[in-house]
């Protein structure tokens, strides 16, 4: 396999991801995103710990999609982050996502 066969390849893995991603976003309530993964989810626990003087989060979610293009499975009922770098959490607002009705609809 070539490096151009290797990134249309993923490309089209991304393509894919993206259209997936139009697909789920309305049956999730909240974006959880970390240094290495974006998921949706609808329902998330954020906890800050601390040991030996050292802070970290754990993330706690459920119902969750993984933005992941090498994953065949993407939808995890339940998952669980640990993480010395940010996290952002948003509620989504779901008539934010939609596409606006014509007028004459």
């Amino acid at each position: 396999m070539s490096a151009e066969d290797l990134e249309q390849y993923e490309s089209e893995l991304e393509l894919q991801l993206y259209r997936e991603y139009k697909d789920v976003v309305a049956l999730f309530t909240y974006a959880v995103e970390t240094e290495r993964r974006f998921y949706l989810c609808n329902g998330v626990d954020l906890k800050v710990r601390t040991e030996g003087g050292d802070v970290y989060y754990e993330v706690s979610m459920a119902d969750a999609w993984v933005w992941d293009m090498y994953r065949t499975a993407r939808f995890v009922k339940n998952a669980k982050v640990l993480t010395f770098r940010d996290v952002s959490i948003e509620e989504l607002a779901h008539s934010d996502l939609e596409v606006p009705k014509s007028v004459n609809d």
